[in-house]
């Protein structure tokens, strides 16, 4: 993907990863990865509103030649598990003068898949093994384990008007299981969105599509997800379909100095009140997880002008919230 796509792309994967105040023990981080999931079926036939299938539905205004390209990314959740000299389960362990927490990490997956002609129709299969890392630490050490995650991604076409064709993206969780939520979200496709692209034609926009083509849009059925054209303006060659709703052509404002996980609140906002934190509190939250750590290094490091860059700006609409 191209540098603008990606950083929305981004934003949307770790929206809500950790939320402010950024520590393990705050209230809201006791339930995370809450957009975008798809469950396993066997959980989701038991609790409906957690899906086990996300399908997204655009129209594109091309040729039968046309190839579109579709990839699928989605947040794996890894149990950080800190021992001790022994090997038994325990919270936290202090080596080299750094603590170590245990709680949950994330590793970004993504499905492309391969190219397809209009008219065409692909499964492809999502099989990702469990595994463990062990990082040794002096007295212990942390293992980082993540489950087995199993299902498909199906994407189809059809033509429903002259040069205009319906395309099908679904993304189907059939991981094997029985538990509870937390466990269930170990085998679950966290944040999951998808990116449709092609050289070769012109996607319809969802929100504001041309007055001819409004019935054959209103018709696609997008389920837990939401298409929007992504680029510079007036590019209608990607769609960004994710779980949070955005406008066509959003951007992450210039000023913004870097991703803070919370789309609900402004950057200044979040940035004095990380500055604000006590030592004990900036603690937990450097040790809670390294990109919290990065948050609070360069929040920390930011300039006295680039804190008043913050503060406010006026521009037309159409620039997303600062990240």
């Amino acid at each position: 993907m191209t540098d603008p796509v990606r950083a929305i792309a981004d934003a949307v994967l770790y929206e809500g990863y950790v939320l402010w105040p950024y520590r393990r023990t705050a209230l809201k981080n006791q339930r995370r990865w809450t957009f975008g999931g798809v469950y396993p079926r066997d959980h989701s036939a038991a609790h409906p509103d957690d899906p086990w299938l996300m399908r997204t539905q655009c129209l594109l205004e091309a040729t039968a030649g046309a190839r579109v390209t579709v990839t699928v990314r989605f947040l794996h959740v890894v149990r950080r598990q800190v021992v001790g000299a022994a090997g038994e389960p325990v919270d936290e362990i202090v080596a080299g003068g750094e603590r170590h927490l245990s709680w949950s990490e994330a590793v970004e997956r993504e499905i492309a898949i391969k190219p397809l002609q209009l008219g065409e129709a692909s499964t492809t299969p999502i099989a990702i093994a469990a595994a463990e890392e062990i990082e040794p630490l002096e007295g212990g050490a942390v293992a980082r384990r993540w489950r087995r995650l199993d299902g498909a991604v199906t994407v189809a076409s059809e033509e429903v008007g002259p040069g205009v064709w319906r395309l099908t993206a679904e993304i189907a969780n059939r991981t094997p299981f029985a538990g509870d939520r937390e466990a269930a979200l170990e085998r679950t496709f966290c944040s999951t969105h998808t990116v449709l692209r092609t050289s070769a034609g012109r996607f319809v926009s969802q929100t504001d599509p041309p007055l001819a083509l409004r019935e054959a849009a209103a018709a696609c059925a997008n389920e837990r997800t939401w298409p929007v054209l992504v680029g510079e303006p007036g590019d209608a060659s990607t769609v960004l379909s994710s779980p949070i709703i955005l406008e066509d052509h959003p951007r992450i404002a210039p000023e913004s100095p870097g991703d803070l996980f919370d789309g609900g609140e402004i950057d200044q906002m979040l940035v004095l009140n990380i500055l604000a934190l006590t030592d004990e509190e900036k603690a937990e939250m450097r040790d809670a997880d390294p990109r919290t750590r990065e948050i609070l290094e360069r929040t920390e490091s930011l300039t006295p002008d680039q804190l008043m860059s913050l503060h406010g700006a006026v521009r037309e609409f159409g620039m997303a919230r600062g990240r």
